[in-house]
């Protein structure tokens, strides 16, 4: 009996060793460990970052992959949502979750009036806002809730209705401005 106990006491042990192997390129990191996320956001935004690395955002965390193909994964914030939204009037691309290296929209260094509200008829967003280099305008906003969105540029305009729940993409595209 005591024998059969120390075999199995053995062989629980390599099996916990074993599953806590952790052999994939990807590190995840929480925001209490690391960087302010959304500074890092910008950053990304901003095309201020490191030409060796690329960037993505999923609804749920900023993805960075190095050359080597390591990927550091963060945690985006447990109550805000982070959108990118490319108001378009002649070229687009289809997309969900936003490339923060790779998406580029047609409207560069350009002002928009933005307006959101919530489906209570709250204003979320009421101002200007001038997309980054890549044609894109980033959004932080509440999770879980619709949202209807509004964009103004240059005499066209372009609505949408957006959500931000769970499995939503961060990554805008479809805004045509008429």
């Amino acid at each position: 009996m005591k024998q059969t106990f120390m075999i199995i006491s053995i062989l629980v042990s390599i099996f916990l060793v074993a599953c806590n192997n952790n052999t994939s390129n990807k590190d995840h990191l929480s925001n209490n460990e690391n960087e302010n996320v959304k500074e890092l956001v910008q950053k990304y935004s901003e095309r201020k970052f490191n030409g060796d690395q690329t960037a993505s955002i999923t609804s749920q965390e900023l993805i960075i992959t190095e050359k080597d193909g390591r990927e550091v994964v963060y945690d985006l914030p447990e109550d805000e949502f982070f959108v990118s939204i490319a108001p378009f009037i002649q070229k687009t691309h289809p997309c969900e979750n936003h490339s923060l290296t790779g998406c580029q929209g047609e409207l560069v260094n350009e002002e928009f009036d933005v307006y959101i509200e919530d489906t209570n008829g709250n204003v979320v967003v009421d101002k200007k806002i001038t997309s980054y280099s890549n044609g894109f305008i980033d959004l932080w906003l509440p999770r879980n809730e619709t949202f209807s969105v509004t964009i103004k540029h240059n005499g066209k305009t372009a609505q949408t209705e957006i959500s931000t729940f769970k499995d939503d993409g961060t990554c805008i595209t479809t805004m045509k401005l008429m």
